[in-house]
Order: C-alpha cells, then structure tokens, then sequence
C-alpha cells in the first residue's frame, strides 16, 4: 500500500508504531546534520526527520527533494522535542528509514503556501495547484459539509432528488442564454437552463410534491464578485402550500445550516420587511442588518432655507453615523469623492457634526441657522458625538441608492460589518413588475410565472405597475442567498400575465405552451425557492466573492484560463452544425 496513514492523523498515542505516509513536499529545511521534510495531504501536514549520521544516503536523498516532489516515507512515529501547537500534527514526528520518490515536480509558479505569492489570473491558471493550498481546500471541504447538510434536512422534510434537462429551450424574457447549436436538427438550438424553473413546475403538476435539486444554472451576463457564468443553486418547489409554509420551511433549513455548519443557534425568527420599507430605510432590496443607519426623509426639515440644492431637490435623506463626529474634514473631503465616484454618480454630500456641547455645525452653516439645525438634529435623533450625512437628488429611488452605498461604506468604515455577525432578513411584497426603458414595456421583476398577491390582482386590468407578488428574499449580511415565489396555476391567470408582459398569445403559445397546456390538468397551488449554493459556501467562509469556494471558476471576462474556454472551434465542427462565423468589428 501507498500509505498506512495520511499526514493528519498521527497523534503522541501513535508514538513508536512503524508508518508509511504519502505526500506532497511543502518544504525542506537543513540543521546541522539533520533534514527536516513537511510532508502534505488533503488531511494535513507531518514533519519527517531525515538523520545523517544515522542514514546518510536517504538523507542525502531527503536533500535533493524538491517543492511539490510526491514522495513515499516510512519511518516510526516519536514525540517531537520542539513541538508546534499550531499544528494538529505538532506533537509528533517521523523519524524516517524509508524514502521513494513517486513522482518529481518543476517548480511550482507560486508558492503552495496559505500566504502565497501568485496573484489571482495565475492561481486560476494553475487552479489544480491552488486547490492544494489549504485554504482553498477548505472552502471546497465546507461546500461538501454543506450539501450533505442541505441533502440530510430536506429528506428529512420528504423532498425528493430530481435531476432536470441540461438541455432545454431558450427563454429570452430572462438573462441571456448560453444556447448549444444542435447537429441532428441543424438551424436549432437548445439552451443551457437558467433556472430549472418550469420543469419542476412541471413536476408539482405531475404529483411529486416536494422536490429538490443540486443543480447547475447558466446565465450569459456580466460578471462580479457575487456572480459567474455558471453557478449552483439548491433548487426546491413545494405543492398545497401558501408563503408562510415555504418561508418557515427555508428559515428551518437556513437554521440548520447555521447550526450544523457554523455551530451557531438561531431561536428566534427571522425579521421580515415589505420591499416597500427595505427601500425606504435602506435604499436596497438586499439590506445589510448587521447594523443601523436608517434613512430618515428630511425634506420638510431642509428646504426652504435658501439652499438651492435641497431647494429643488425632489428628495432629501440622511443618515446618522454614531459616534463619527471625529471625523477630520480630509475624512469627510474623501467619502464625498467617494459619492461622487462613477459608480455612485452622486453631485455631493452635506454633513452636520453634533458636538459635546449639543450644539450642530454643519458644511452648510451659512444657509442654516442654529434652530434650524437642531431641527435636523431631531428628526435625525443625534446624539453628542454623532455625525450627519445628507444627499439629494432629483430622483428619490435612485439617490436613495446612492445613500445606501455611503451607509455600507460607513458601516465598512466603523466596524460594523463583522463577517462573524450574521443577520437574517426575509424580504417580501415585491413589485410584480418593473418598467424597462431599453424595451418600454413592463417587465417581471422576479419571472413572468410569479403570482400576484389576491388582494391586488383587481389591478392588472387598471393599474398593473402597483401591484405586489408573492415573492420573498433571503438575504443575509446584504447578500441575496435566495429567493422565490408562490407561482401561477391557473393558466387563464398566466395567461393574462403574458399579456401584460406584452407577448401574443402565439409567442405565449410557442414559448410556454407546455407549462400552460399543463395547467389545465390539474395543476394544484405550489410555489418554491432557490438558494444560492455558491453564496452561502462564500458567506459561511468569510469570502468577499464566490470564487475561492467553487473548484473551477470563471475570471471576470467570463474565461477559464485553465482551460484556455471559450476557444474556437475547427472548421469540421462548424461544418457538421452548420454554422458560420460572421466577425463582429465592434
């Protein structure tokens, strides 16, 4: 055999006994006339000790062993004089009398090492030898931990496992799709699923009840740190059911997670909050929780002052930074370019410092008297110590946006963002649709087979921009790891849902006529959600982006550089597709 043991479970109880190990080569280090070899697996790291004076060939042997060498040793296990209480393995040592090498290696292009000197377009080229890094292992270690947990919980609930297609057909009402021409039927396309959302539909209708999959998601759109190409989502869809039902089921599993994975106990439920407010209060349907800095409207308390900022502004907001009164006015000088930065596109920031004293100064002292700041004062309810920040615009959903990058950046800036702080948000009522410059119609804010709250569904006919889904949000720490929604089973409702989005019955009929044909029979009330597989891995892992938790991932134009994909194909396969390629100079 290859080895009796691997590099991370010998302990002092094992000492005196005869192992073999098998490894790769972390490094090697000379003392006098001993050699020092830390010897690394999946499982951890060993220190093996080669002794000259003992066996000077295999030491001889030991010196000449390079970075990442795949090596086999034997030798006894001994109580290690110098122990590393750092290690699990620290306490004891392998006194070796043994050594082959396996395989030899060049030199590895960056270090294997937790600290390693590769920057990131290396690592993902040589992805294979990041993996070996034990912090990267430890994220895909996490990810198995977590959908074993995911599997056990949601048996235990009745679900069922239920592969769907990979190849299916296109549905542009959505993201763009990843579409694969087809040889046997030239001129066509199936597309890679951007969600296996009709299918387990179709799955309710056809009696399953309780559903469930681990399943791969593809979607042609631009990348971020939370986002790839292809992504993973736990992907469930429940029948005689109402969103209470649904939310309470997730929430148990969110807790289990929590739990299981993080050894934390959540006993109370979670928040909820109606779009509506998440909007108000925070400028996001994703909301940070962790901590305060609420919005306040400040409209009746700024304007008419003279300042023709907030005089012609259509809304006025701030909010309240405890205990940042200290900032020095570079500080401030540099959070407003911040707001003004592209990506924000704010004109500017007024700010107010509440003193010791009570007493309010502010950037715009000359249009404000004293009474009229401790107006503001009031309404922001500030205390001694505190610092105000106020931003207008022209356009209350938009500034309200740009409030709330300065709010996380403020909560980024004073600590009150804790990776190892969760906060748990369901957020619901969101609007069934949201209006599309591009294409100057309605669109579905989440899919067009979302259903309408009942109270609301009067207005499709007269006021279709005001009425509400039931659809709900998971988001935790700011970060949307799920969500769903109670969907449609009546086809004549689905059907009206197609008008609004401005489809023809026959572009109804020709995309979706299998879900609606369905419909009629027998479709009972079922509804779902998705998880963010990718998301919760990074969020458990303390990651800023979803790439160190995936084995193989996407850099930020979409490319494996690994794999050196997309590429083009040769001139044969594009002869037996059918296809053409037409150079696009833009």
């Amino acid at each position: 055999m290859y080895r009796t043991h691997n590099c991370g479970e010998l302990r002092l109880e094992n000492a005196g006994q005869e192992v073999t190990l098998a490894g790769w080569v972390q490094r090697t280090r000379k003392m006098g006339g001993m050699t020092f070899l830390d010897l690394r697996d999946r499982y951890g790291l060993t220190q093996i000790v080669f002794d000259n004076q003992a066996s000077p060939a295999l030491t001889e042997a030991a010196n000449h062993l390079g970075r990442e060498y795949v090596v086999q040793v034997t030798g006894k296990v001994a109580e290690r004089s110098s122990k590393n209480a750092n290690l699990p393995t620290g306490d004891i040592e392998i006194n070796a009398t043994d050594l082959k090498i396996l395989n030899p290696s060049e030199v590895p292009p960056f270090t294997i090492e937790d600290d390693t000197d590769g920057g990131d377009e290396l690592r993902m080229k040589y992805r294979y030898l990041d993996i070996r890094r034990a912090a990267v292992r430890k994220n895909l270690e996490l990810r198995h931990r977590m959908t074993m947990e995911v599997r056990r919980y949601l048996d235990s609930k009745g679900f069922l496992e239920i592969e769907t297609p990979m190849l299916v057909g296109s549905t542009p009402e959505g993201a763009r799709d990843f579409v694969v021409p087809s040889r046997m039927n030239q001129g066509q396309f199936y597309a890679l699923p951007q969600s296996p959302q009709t299918l387990k539909q179709l799955l309710m209708v056809a009696g399953i009840d309780r559903y469930f999959q681990i399943v791969k998601c593809f979607r042609d759109e631009d990348l971020r740190a939370d986002r790839q190409p292809e992504f993973t989502q736990i992907d469930c869809e429940m029948s005689f059911i109402h969103q209470d039902d649904i939310i309470n089921t997730f929430e148990g599993m969110a807790k289990h997670l929590f739990k299981e994975i993080r050894g934390i106990e959540l006993t109370e439920p979670f928040l909820r909050m109606t779009w509506a407010d998440a909007m108000r209060l925070y400028g996001s349907d994703k909301p940070d929780m962790r901590f305060g800095m609420t919005f306040v409207e400040l409209m009746d308390v700024m304007k008419g002052h003279g300042f023709p900022v907030f005089d012609n502004a259509a809304y006025i907001g701030g909010i309240c930074a405890k205990g940042a009164a200290h900032y020095t006015r570079k500080q401030l000088d540099q959070l407003t370019d911040f707001v003004k930065r592209s990506q924000i596109g704010a004109k500017g920031l007024v700010y107010a410092r509440v003193g010791e004293d009570g007493t309010v100064k502010s950037s715009v002292d000359k249009f404000y008297d004293q009474e009229a700041l401790q107006a503001l004062r009031k309404a922001m309810d500030a205390e001694p110590g505190d610092l105000i920040l106020i931003m207008s615009g022209d356009d209350a959903m938009k500034t309200r946006k740009q409030l709330c990058e300065l709010r996380l950046e403020m909560g980024r800036q004073l600590g009150l963002r804790d990776k190892n702080k969760f906060a748990c948000l369901w957020v619901v009522d969101f609007p069934m649709f949201e209006w599309s410059d591009e294409e100057q119609r309605l669109m579905a804010m989440h899919h067009p087979f979302t259903h309408p709250k009942a109270e609301d569904i009067p207005m499709l006919d007269t006021k279709p921009e005001d009425v509400r889904a039931d659809a709900y949000d998971m988001v935790i720490n700011g970060v949307e790891v799920g969500g769903g929604s109670i969907r449609i089973h009546d086809s004549k409702l689905q059907a009206k849902m197609f008008e609004i989005l401005g489809f023809t019955p026959e572009r109804a009929q020709e995309q979706f006529g299998f879900l609606m044909n369905a419909f009629k029979y027998g479709a009972p009330p079922h509804g779902g959600l998705a998880y963010g597989l990718d998301r919760w891995v990074s969020l458990f892992a303390g990651l800023d982006s979803i790439r160190d938790c995936i084995a193989f991932p996407k850099n930020n134009s979409g490319r494996d550089v690994m794999l050196d994909a997309p590429a083009p194909l040769d001139q044969k396969q594009l002869d037996e597709l059918a296809l053409a390629i037409v150079k696009n100079d833009k």
